[in-house]
């Protein structure tokens, strides 16, 4: 089978702080967006990859999702245990640099994992967990 990873989604809180992020700290270009205020939709990917997007949405928008719900998302967002991605890079400790300089929220410095990686962790500014494992 042929199958690729082509949008995976993260909650945002505040469209424009998480394009400061995402496009200014990671340097991702924006590929679409749509709506307005805080009821925007975010397409975001790195360049040399098209065919692979960040969808930065607002949090808990389905119609199916309850008030209780969407209360519970906002407070799981707060404590960052909500939504997480995963990164790689080649430049671990140029990324980590940046992001720490970027004022980033730092959760990992890079470290040497016992299971054979070496990784670091921020938050974006919705709390989202972001991880960047190196590549070797």
């Amino acid at each position: 089978m042929d199958i690729s990873i082509h949008w995976t989604f993260l909650p945002h809180l505040d469209p424009e702080v998480s394009l400061a992020f995402y496009r200014d700290l990671l340097g991702f270009e924006v590929r679409n967006d749509v709506g307005n205020g805080r009821m925007r939709w975010i397409t975001v990917g790195p360049a040399d990859q098209p065919g692979t997007s960040i969808v930065l949405e607002p949090p808990a928008m389905d119609h199916g999702v309850t008030e209780d719900e969407r209360r519970t998302v906002t407070e799981m967002m707060a404590k960052g245990t909500y939504a997480r991605i995963t990164l790689a890079t080649t430049d671990l400790d140029g990324v980590f640099a940046r992001l720490k300089e970027g004022g980033a929220e730092l959760v990992q410095e890079p470290t040497e994992q016992p299971y054979g990686l070496r990784d670091c962790a921020f938050r974006d500014p919705a709390g989202n967990l972001v991880r960047f494992n190196e590549l070797r």
